[in-house]
């Protein structure tokens, strides 16, 4: 049964069928998608999941979720839904650096009134385009890593390595089949390393947990590597049981992720998924302003 109302809000269709979403969901073919659906439906029918008591309502999700994307005018509007969502994760973003500046301005006033003279605002708005190019610098970096991450699955640390400072294992290639990628609403602490890997244990052994460092407040993302393929598939079978957890594959690269997903999300605004390049684009359009003021200074 298809989901109405707000918890419609909450689906993203494209990834209900295992397809990238964004913009380059919104550039797939009906023929695309209806491969899409023929796979997941031969992977996720509940005649060959008799032990998940949710088979049945996924495969309802993915049924719905299908006939909508094949009716033009719906997947328009389904569209527009999901680019509102980037716009508002783009603007909330911008409204956060310019809170910063605010705050920061402040303090500096009141230092400066404190040591008993006045801040120069020319000094001052020195300082601020320094500090705000450093910001943009190490928040650009920490997304270049994190879709490097992604899109190679050879980016980790230890299971434990949000607590134990762990390094990556360079030379050591992992089967992507066996790699997940996790999201959750909130921010990045709601779950550490050893939390995700006790929830995976349930399905065969956890070789490795990587919370990813993100500025986002309202999402948090890992990627977590099972023991074998098989327990990786298990754990996508039945991500319902972990839920608010958001559980899908790597995609591997020129083809579609096999991937089974929750209704929850992002999904973020998929900053996560599906905004990420608009917020990469974003990030550089700051840089370079920020450097323009510098030299303008």
């Amino acid at each position: 049964m298809a989901a109405t109302g707000h918890e419609e809000d909450d689906i993203d269709h494209y990834e209900v069928l295992c397809l990238p979403s964004g913009e380059e969901g919104a550039a797939l073919t009906i023929e695309q998608i209806e491969k899409a659906y023929r796979t997941q439906s031969r992977l996720r029918h509940p005649d060959k999941r008799p032990d998940d008591p949710n088979a049945t309502a996924d495969f309802q999700l993915l049924s719905s979720s299908y006939k909508l994307l094949c009716d033009e005018s719906l997947r328009r509007q389904f569209d527009a839904r999901l680019r509102g969502r980037r716009e508002a994760a783009a603007r909330a973003a911008a409204a956060g650096v310019k809170r910063r500046k605010a705050v920061s301005d402040l303090e500096e006033r009141e230092r400066a009134a404190a040591a008993g003279h006045p801040a120069d605002p020319e000094e001052l708005a020195k300082r601020e385009a320094k500090r705000m190019a450093a910001d943009i610098e190490r928040e650009l970096a920490a997304f270049r890593a994190a879709k490097q991450a992604s899109a190679s699955g050879a980016a980790s640390t230890s299971a434990h390595g949000d607590k134990k400072g762990g390094t990556p294992q360079d030379g050591v290639k992992t089967d992507k089949g066996k790699i997940l990628k996790v999201s959750w609403d909130g921010s990045a602490d709601s779950y550490n390393a050893a939390k995700l890997e006790e929830l995976f244990q349930k399905f065969g052994k956890v070789e490795d947990v990587v919370i990813k460092t993100r500025k986002s407040r309202s999402k948090g993302s890992a990627i977590v590597v099972m023991g074998s393929k098989e327990a990786a598939l298990l754990a996508i079978q039945n991500h319902f049981s972990l839920f608010p957890l958001n559980v899908a594959p790597v995609q591997e690269s020129g083809g579609l992720s096999a991937r089974s997903t929750q209704t929850h999300e992002s999904r973020t605004s998929n900053i996560d998924g599906t905004g990420f390049n608009d917020l990469e684009a974003s990030v550089f359009r700051k840089l370079q302003e920020a450097q323009e003021r510098k030299q303008c200074g």
